[in-house]
Order: C-alpha cells, then sequence, then structure tokens
C-alpha cells in the first residue's frame, strides 16, 4: 500500500533518517516510538506529503488515502456545531446532500420529470454513500469520545483545545482513510475514551501508525513496533510489550557479538604488534591487517534507557495526617462537583486519581491544594508541603530566566551537575539548560515546571496529568522518580501503565463522593470487573421480598463474631507478609541478573529464571488470595455493622 525505500531526512546537518525502509500493509497496525527528537512526527509529514525527503523515495498505491491527526489541528477554530464539523468527513456525501435540497427546492416551484429523474440519481448516489447512516454514525463516534448529546450542537469554538482534538479524531474517523495517523491522540482523552478508541481501532479495517507514550494504549492497538532510534528504524514484530523483550534479547546478542568481535580485534591487534617486524611472519601479519581493514563492525549496544540517579528528598517529615476533608461540598452555579463527602490522605499515600473527564478530578486537586472555595471543612496536618503541578503552573515560569537559572531558583542543595542530570532526564541536554524559557515549546515548558517540582523538597505533591508532552523514556523518569518519592502525592492520569507503577490507592468520583480503593490499579480494575456480574443481576434481577426467614438467614450468613473478624484480619496479615517476602526473593534473584559473569553461564542462568518464573507466579497467586481475603473481610465487616444496628 505504501513503500519508504532508502530515505534520508536533514535537519540542516542534522541526520534525521539515514537510508531507511519501511514497508506499510492494508490493515497493519504500528506503532511508532522513539525519544522526542528522533523524527516520530517529520516521518509522519513525510508520509503525509508535507515533506520532501533529501534521498529515497515514499511511494504509495493509487488507492491510498491518508488522514492525519496532529497537534497542529488544535488551532482549528470554526463557529460551526462540531456535528457537522464531525460530518465534514463525508465531503462527497455531504455536496451531494446539497444538491438534493437544491432539486427538491426548484421541485416545489417547477416540478418536471428531468427534476425527478436528476433526484432519482442523486438519492442513488447518496444511499452508496451511506449518506443516511452519517449523522447516526457521526453522533456514536462523538459521543464515545466523550461529548453528550447536548454539545453536538454547540460551536466548535465554545470547546477548549483537547476537546476541538476530539472533534478533529471523530471527524478523521469518520472519514475512514486507507491509512490513519494518529500523533499522540491520548494526550486529550479520558480513561473512558481511550478505551472506547482502542476497540475502535482493534476494528478499523484500514492501516494504522500511532506515535504515543501511552504504553497500554499502544499494547492494546498496535500488532508491529517500528522504533526510531540513530537515524534508524527498527522493526519489532508485536505490540509494546513484546517489543521491550524482544529488545533486551536483541541487545544481549548484538552485545555479545560485539565483545566477541572486540575479543578477536585485540588478539589479532597483538598478533601484528608482536610479529610485525619478523620477516619469516610478514605475510601471516599483512593477512591479519587485511582482515581488519574489511571488517564489517558491530555497533557497541547503546543503552537510551535513562535511570534517575538521584533521589528527591524533602527535609521536614510531616505528621501521620496530610489532609482530611470533612462534609466537603463544591458546585459551579446548577452543577454539582462534590457534596458533603469526606476523605483522608495519610503519610506515605500515593493516590492516583482517575475517572472521565468533567466528574471535577481537577477541582478536588485545587480543593487539596487550598486554592478553590468549599463548603465544608478541609484540614491540612502538621508540618505539610504542598508542591502543585498543572497546566497553568507554567505561567509562573520567569521566561527571562535560563533553565538552569530556573533550577537554581529553588534553593536546593544541588550542585549544577546534579541539575544538569535533572534536566537532561527530563529531555534538556548540553547547550539546551542555557535557552530561556520564553524560546520554549509548550511541552518544554511543561517539563521545566515538572522538574521544578520534583526538586521542591515538598512532602506532598499534587500533580494534574505530569505525562502529556512527555515521551515513554520521559514518563519512565518520572515513574522512577514518583517510587523512589519518601513523601505523599495524589495525581491525575490517564496513562494506566504509569498509574499501574505508581499508586498505592485509587481515588474516584462516583455521585458527588469521593471513594477510594485499597489498593493498585490493576488491583482495582479486578475489582471492578468481578462488581460488574453483580451489579447487572442487581439491575435485572427484582428485589426479594423482605419476609423473616430472608432477614434471618441473611444474619446467619453475613454477621460475623468479632472473634471471627480478627482472625480473617490475622489471615490478611500473614498474607502480606508472605507477600513481602515472595517480593524480597524476587529482588534478589533480579539483582543476581545485574551480574555481566552469568551470561556466560548459561546453566545457572537459566536455574534463575526457571526460579523467577515460579516465584512471579506465586507472588500473582498471594495477591490474588490477599484480595479475596480483603474483599471477604470487608464484607463480613459491614454486614456486621448494619446488623448490629438491625
Amino acid at each position: 500500500m505504501l513503500t519508504i525505500n532508502g530515505l534520508s531526512f536533514f535537519f540542516g546537518s542534522r541526520v534525521l533518517y539515514d537510508e531507511v525502509s519501511l514497508h506499510i500493509k492494508p490493515k497493519d497496525k504500528i506503532g511508532l516510538i522513539g525519544a522526542n527528537g528522533t523524527g516520530k512526527s517529520t516521518l509522519l509529514r513525510l508520509i503525509n506529503g508535507e515533506y520532501t525527503p533529501d534521498e529515497g523515495e515514499i511511494s504509495k498505491s493509487n488507492d491510498c488515502t491518508i488522514g492525519f491527526l496532529n497537534q497542529d489541528l488544535l488551532s482549528y477554530e470554526s463557529d460551526e456545531p462540531i456535528l457537522h464539523i464531525a460530518m465534514m468527513a463525508y465531503h462527497e456525501a455531504m455536496q451531494v446532500q446539497k444538491q438534493i435540497d437544491e432539486v427538491l427546492h426548484q421541485m416545489e416551484e417547477n416540478y418536471s420529470d428531468d427534476l425527478m429523474e436528476k433526484l432519482s440519481k442523486l438519492q442513488e448516489r447518496f444511499e452508496i454513500l451511506e449518506g443516511y447512516t452519517l449523522q447516526s454514525n457521526a453522533e456514536k463516534i462523538l459521543e464515545g469520545l466523550g461529548f453528550s448529546t447536548a454539545d453536538l450542537n454547540k460551536p466548535l469554538r465554545t470547546f477548549s483545545g483537547g476537546w476541538r482534538m476530539r472533534v478533529m479524531l471523530a471527524q478523521m474517523l469518520l472519514s475512514k482513510p486507507s491509512l490513519l495517523m494518529l500523533d499522540e491522540p491520548t494526550n486529550h482523552l479520558d480513561m473512558p475514551s481511550i478505551q472506547w478508541l482502542e476497540n475502535y481501532l482493534a476494528n478499523y479495517e484500514g492501516a494504522v501508525i500511532i506515535v504515543s507514550h501511552d504504553r497500554c494504549f499502544l499494547d492494546n492497538c498496535v500488532k508491529t513496533i517500528v522504533e526510531v532510534s540513530q537515524s534508524k528504524l527498527n522493526v519489532y514484530s508485536g505490540n509494546y510489550s513484546y517489543y521491550l523483550k524482544e529488545k533486551e534479547l536483541r541487545k544481549e546478542i548484538q552485545q555479545n557479538a560485539y565483545d566477541n568481535q572486540q575479543a578477536k580485534i585485540r588478539q589479532a591487534e597483538r598478533f601484528i604488534a608482536r610479529f610485525k617486524a619478523k620477516a619469516s611472519k610478514a605475510r601471516q601479519v599483512q593477512s591479519k591487517i587485511k582482515s581488519l581493514e574489511k571488517l564489517e563492525l558491530i555497533p557497541e549496544v547503546v543503552d537510551e534507557s535513562a535511570k534517575v540517579h538521584f533521589k528527591f528528598n524533602f527535609k521536614i517529615n510531616p505528621g501521620r495526617n496530610i489532609i482530611e476533608l470533612k462534609e466537603v461540598s463544591k458546585r459551579y452555579g446548577d452543577i454539582t462537583i462534590l457534596d458533603k463527602t469526606s476523605i483522608r490522605i495519610d503519610r506515605g499515600d500515593k493516590i492516583a486519581l482517575i475517572g472521565a473527564n468533567g466528574k471535577g478530578k481537577s477541582t478536588l486537586l485545587r480543593i487539596l491544594a487550598g486554592t478553590e472555595p468549599i463548603l465544608g471543612e478541609r484540614i491540612t496536618g502538621h508540618n505539610v508541603i504542598i508542591s502543585f503541578f498543572a497546566q497553568h503552573q507554567l505561567e509562573a515560569l520567569n521566561l527571562e530566566n535560563t533553565l538552569l537559572d530556573e533550577l537554581k531558583e529553588m534553593g536546593t542543595d544541588k550542585t549544577e551537575t546534579e541539575l544538569r542530570s535533572i534536566l537532561g532526564c527530563f529531555l534538556f541536554s548540553d547547550d539546551d539548560v542555557f535557552k530561556k524559557i520564553k524560546v520554549l515549546s509548550g511541552g518544554e515548558k511543561s517539563r521545566v515546571a515538572l522538574a521544578k517540582v520534583l526538586l521542591s523538597e515538598a512532602n506532598f505533591l499534587l500533580l494534574d496529568e505530569p505525562t502529556n508532552h512527555l515521551d515513554i523514556q520521559s514518563v519512565n523518569i518520572l515513574t522512577q522518580a514518583l517510587q523512589q518519592y519518601q513523601g505523599s502525592f495524589v495525581c491525575i492520569s490517564h496513562d494506566r501503565q504509569f498509574v499501574s507503577e505508581i499508586a498505592n490507592k485509587i481515588w474516584y468520583i462516583d455521585n458527588y463522593q469521593i471513594k477510594e480503593y485499597p489498593g493498585t490499579y490493576r488491583e482495582y480494575v479486578d475489582w471492578i470487573s468481578s462488581r460488574q456480574p453483580e451489579q447487572s443481576a442487581v439491575h435485572n434481577e427484582a428485589k426479594p421480598k423482605k419476609t423473616e426467614s430472608t432477614t434471618t438467614q441473611t444474619k446467619r450468613n453475613f454477621n460475623a463474631t468479632t472473634h471471627e473478624l480478627n482472625k480473617m484480619k490475622q489471615q490478611i496479615t500473614d498474607k502480606e507478609n508472605q507477600i513481602t517476602e515472595t517480593e524480597k526473593n524476587i529482588a534478589a534473584e533480579e539483582m543476581k541478573l545485574t551480574d555481566p559473569t552469568l551470561y556466560t553461564k548459561p546453566e545457572e542462568l537459566k536455574t534463575i529464571n526457571t526460579y523467577l518464573i515460579q516465584l512471579k507466579k506465586k507472588l500473582e497467586q498471594l495477591q490474588n488470595e490477599w484480595e479475596e481475603l480483603y474483599m471477604e473481610y470487608e464484607a463480613a465487616s459491614l454486614s456486621s455493622h448494619k446488623n448490629s444496628t438491625v
């Protein structure tokens, strides 16, 4: 369908692509990944015809149509309703509809056989173009992307940039190009919309290329990974998780080949140095020299996975309670966000605040920060120091400062080398640190503000969509930083992998109440899945009559004694201890794998890997058993409390 052959492209003296080739077939689902600045968006623009290759060519079949969703579309404005904007994808059908309306208008004043025949042909063409289902399709896609039915007739101009991007995405999906290219499509989507888009793309009939930092999204949407690295395109046949495993395997094979070749080179060089003065060895020496000259060198493995080599500390430890909300209500006019809800954050809580857009997540973050007026009580704990990251925080940056000066103003005791290292982790390297804030893009300013938050020495962080504008490498850096962080935080994010790796509690807003799940995101998803059949049964079946016998039976089944509850609690503690011990064993075995000499002992390596697999299976089983025990304990405890009040 589309072929890239021997393509080279330069930005000034910098080589972005060096003789790369790629074949895109119909129905291919490709994830295009790589660090920021490697040229992912540039490749999409080359395919779209916006840029011209310096060498090589891009050829496509005559029937290949391209749809390209990119961040430039954020600036598009119109007074037309968003439903009309989305339906502009049906350009030909809309033109036919316009002609039908004109013919019908003419027939009101001058009915004739010619007009009737023209109308018949236009209606036939309109039916072929599926014109009679266009509006319902457009409504379905817009609502899938999070718009309400009432939103569909509102002008595009009244929506924020993120919501406009959703409209343009809807238009792109409705046009059904044979090659759909999406540049960071999840940046402006909430979790329900991301999951809807995943399902849509899974059944999409054309080819898709996706640039995204959302690892779960890539796992669920693509079947091929194309990595942009060192001006080349490296192809992996699988999703993102497969790519990670395969890349490690390729790196190990390449490193072994490199080490073997270097050993042979050193051996040859020693032979040459030892015998070059001996006439009897002259022929062999020349042979070795020619062999070295002809040798195709295997490149050394470059480790592109940056790691955090510093800790984000704070000087003042807070008390046990960080913040407590009591009977808090929040309304905007007639719109209720929270209604007499109460919740508490304890020291060590790492909370992910999730859910659909429009539920009040950002409002809740501002309430926790103390910047949003409320009804009710907000109580801040002892020695709590708050640092807040949100997109509007970018305005607080000093535009005349260099990046380095902006971080120095934080007043930390970190050296300039450490500050440069931190900026390097957020993709600012070499002379970038001397750029002024005013010349940075919005995404670059976002990364500077995020670095400042992590340097603030605050013991409580509030983070609103911190992964937007970060590539996968930077998200990994932020993940490591938050995993090492000893304080507490509440983080809004729609990146499921990120949330899975940083949070030990999940918050969500339901029926104007802040609800908490005391576990990781993966456990929360499993819990929600297990509850759905029960909830369906409750909604679909008639409620049983409240008789004496059913009440007695309920008490017999659920009214656990204090002794039984304590016994269940002890079982949970025992299970937690087993989980901790297993995690320690896994960490110990993984530490063994960091020993380079181990890879020269295949039998020992195999034994360790086999044991690791067993430990990880055991850990998964223990975690499942813990969850079952916890849910059983919670249900029994709640029922006992209710029955004791009857």
